[in-house]
């Protein structure tokens, strides 16, 4: 399995419109804002210096709204572009690494994402990402 590089860190955020206030006076601007059903999130993509930072606000219940009831905003993932995300997943399994998605899902931007179990990864979400519209 290769890394392509960082694609972007995820921030869980209670309102998207008040976080963006900080991330503006730093000069920050959101190329893409969207919903994503799957995931029930809000989620903001702000390029910077080729990385992207994603502001997600949960819309629904699920993991991430519970995560944000009981821990408050912060940092939810570190996501990695990678060229082939099934073939990464199957390597990843076949070497023991603990999956959260055996598949990939829809993501933002179009792309096809899956996370690693946290527990199989330091307690930290790592995303693998493939594809997807380019915002960077």
């Amino acid at each position: 399995m290769e890394l392509l590089g960082i694609d972007h860190i995820g921030i869980l955020v209670k309102n998207i419109d008040s976080a963006m206030k900080l991330y503006s006076v730093m000069g920050l601007k959101p190329a893409l804002i969207e919903e994503n059903e799957a995931y029930k999130v809000k989620i903001a993509f702000l390029p910077v210096s080729g990385v992207l930072v994603e502001l997600i606000e949960p819309i629904g219940p699920g993991r991430l709204k519970e995560q944000l009831e009981n821990y408050g905003e912060g940092i939810d993932h570190i996501a990695f572009k990678v060229d082939d995300i099934e073939k990464s997943l199957r390597e990843l399994k076949e070497r023991g690494i603990p999956l959260q998605d055996e598949t990939p899902q829809l993501g933002g931007a179009g792309a096809k994402v899956a996370f690693l179990k946290k527990e199989g990864a330091n307690n930290v979400s790592i995303e693998l990402k493939e594809g997807g519209s380019e915002i960077v």
